[in-house]
């Protein structure tokens, strides 16, 4: 983590809040420019992902949570792959370097990185005058040849997804004072889950090694369910039929919708769920759901991968297709 720019103090600002956090012995205790990550005969799966102030997080949102959510989307990632977290390396661009604001950050990250077995390799420090940046590249492991891919869906599979979808976007939408803000004034607790939901990613890390043993496809959902199924359709060369009123929400979301204060389309392409979407043989598909049982984390069938090269089709509760202006958030 070297700088060309007053490296005494970049060492001394990583010497007191992240050399504690390098704890595998490949990390040599950050004081080399390189780090070694032993493979141990597995695949290396390697991910990257940045989040950057007033894109992903809200510059009001408290450090220890932008940590969480930095290193959090990444084991996202892993997870959908079937990869086991091995360690991460961390780009830091910052404005300024308070300890009122670097310590809870590197606490939090601390405490997320033993809690997943996921220990800091190595990394950058640079200043910025823009918007604050932080970004991760994580590593896991898995058997070799057994990394799952987005290219493996068949027609006839089912289609299964983890958890809650829209959760994420109610919560931005509720800090930001929009529709689930004003819907919500009198309930406090469905706005703190909500937030949380947005603030503090829950990557499904726990499920990978059922991922892996029985999805023919997967990834994970962080631009929106509705988008990232097309993409990983495209990639399959295949479609699909997904059943709107099938996709599971969460009491909050659920009687938002039912109050009509917020429409389908914005769970289904808002993004920032972090769940795992994935494609298993029909045979397969309850062994998947029990396991997720079994962690106590709900895994939904929620369509159909079909022959074809069409757009997926997205189906109500009648039957009739949905016709979605929006799939997905986009950058650009």
């Amino acid at each position: 983590m070297t700088t060309p720019h007053n490296p005494s103090a970049e060492d001394s600002l990583i010497a007191r809040y992240f050399k504690p956090l390098a704890t595998d012995p490949g990390a040599f205790g950050l004081v080399d420019d390189a780090a070694i990550l032993s493979s141990s005969g597995d695949d290396i799966v390697v991910t990257t992902d940045a989040v950057v102030e007033g894109v992903h997080y809200l510059a009001t949102d408290p450090p220890d949570t932008i940590a969480r959510k930095a290193l959090r989307v990444n084991l996202s990632d892993l997870a959908a792959k079937g990869a086991a977290p091995a360690g991460f390396v961390l780009t830091l661009a910052l404005r300024s370097k308070e300890d009122a604001w670097l310590r809870p950050f590197a606490d939090a990250l601390g405490e997320d990185a033993r809690s997943f077995g996921c220990p800091l390799l190595g990394g950058d420090t640079v200043s910025t005058p823009g918007p604050q940046m932080i970004s991760i590249t994580a590593f896991g492991r898995v058997p070799k040849g057994r990394m799952v891919g987005r290219t493996g869906a068949k027609p006839g599979d089912r289609i299964l997804v983890t958890g809650t979808i829209g959760d994420a976007a109610l919560g931005l939408d509720v800090l930001t004072g929009g529709a689930a803000a004003t819907a919500l004034t009198s309930d406090p607790a469905a706005r703190e889950a909500l937030i949380s939901r947005y603030r503090i990613p829950q990557p499904r890390n726990v499920l990978a090694q059922a991922v892996r043993d029985h999805a023919t496809a997967a990834m994970d959902v962080s631009d929106g369910l509705a988008g990232d199924l097309t993409k990983l359709c495209a990639a399959s060369g295949v479609s699909a039929t997904l059943n709107v009123a099938s996709v599971p929400l969460s009491p909050a979301a659920a009687g938002l919708v039912a109050r009509n204060a917020i429409c389908v389309e914005t769970l289904l392409a808002g993004g920032d769920d972090y769940e795992v979407l994935c494609t298993v043989p029909q045979a397969q598909s309850d062994a998947l759901m029990e396991a997720g049982r079994a962690v106590g984390l709900a895994v939904t069938a929620i369509g159909t991968i079909v022959a074809g090269y069409e757009r997926p089709r997205f189906l109500d509760g009648q039957g009739q297709e949905l016709a979605l202006k929006r799939l997905s958030y986009s950058h650009f």
